[in-house]
């Protein structure tokens, strides 16, 4: 069984303790590899290093995550567009927009997304899609910008049947993590309406870690558990699902097999 955690911040310095074990725990469960959206200009480094010492497991994205965005935003993303010159990156993200906590930056947070958006047309790459109480704000702008040239993930899906409709509309894949696993997730209710070649599996550890392991840290491991309950949900195999949602993410973000 081979497993791709599509969104995975393993690098964080929730791991600083045991990082090398934590990927080595995944690679025996089955994640054979791990793909690493940047979150701002902090974290570019350690993720990089990461990379760097597991080349064969992991790949990188770039990107400012929209929570983030703060008043020098611009030299941020100008430091990530230089980034972005090398050819070691298969995404860009985490990006998109966050209003959960505050709507401080609103137009800081849409500008700096319509300018990665962009980044992802230039460069013929997927994203990595975070939206928090942001969906009509986020449909608009990616139909403004989707003609054809835009790929990727919305990130952490757990919206209503009727959101998920619309991101597929506009040519996105869904991002299924352990939230999935929730008594009170709503995507269960409708899970068997959505075509499984638009699926694809994450933990964004070290958060948000699926049932039996809630409340814990979250690491790359723990992703057979939302696997499993998906094979349950929609009564086909750990192995079919495997193996779809794996082929899903290698396809979406030209990774050869």
């Amino acid at each position: 069984m081979h497993l791709i955690d599509t969104h995975s911040h393993v690098y964080d310095h929730q791991f600083s303790l045991d990082r090398n074990e934590a990927v080595q725990r995944a690679l025996e469960a089955g994640v054979t590899m791990m793909l690493l959206p940047n979150v701002d200009a902090s974290t570019i480094a350690p993720m990089l290093d990461l990379h760097e010492q597991f080349p064969d497991c992991t790949r990188v994205m770039m990107g400012l995550q929209p929570e983030e965005v703060k008043e020098d935003y611009k030299a941020v993303l100008a430091t990530m567009e230089k980034e972005l010159e090398r050819n070691i990156y298969i995404g860009v993200g985490e990006v998109g927009l966050d209003f959960y906590w505050d709507s401080t930056f609103e137009k800081e947070q849409n500008d700096a997304f319509e300018t990665q958006l962009d980044w992802a047309k230039q460069l013929h790459l997927p994203l990595s899609i975070h939206c928090r109480n942001a969906f009509d704000k986020m449909v608009k702008i990616l139909e403004k910008h989707q003609d054809g040239g835009l790929s990727g993930i919305m990130h952490c899906f757990t919206g209503t049947e009727d959101e998920a409709k619309a991101y597929l509309g506009l040519g996105f894949h869904l991002g299924l993590g352990g939230v999935t696993t929730y008594k009170n997730c709503g995507v269960k209710d409708y899970l068997h309406n959505i075509p499984l070649n638009r699926i694809v599996l994450e933990t964004d550890a070290p958060y948000l870690a699926p049932v039996p392991h809630r409340g814990k840290r979250n690491e790359p491991a723990f992703m057979v558990a939302t696997a499993r309950k998906i094979a349950e949900i929609l009564n086909v195999t750990l192995k079919e699902i495997a193996t779809i949602t794996t082929n899903n993410a290698l396809k979406l973000f030209q990774i050869a097999p």
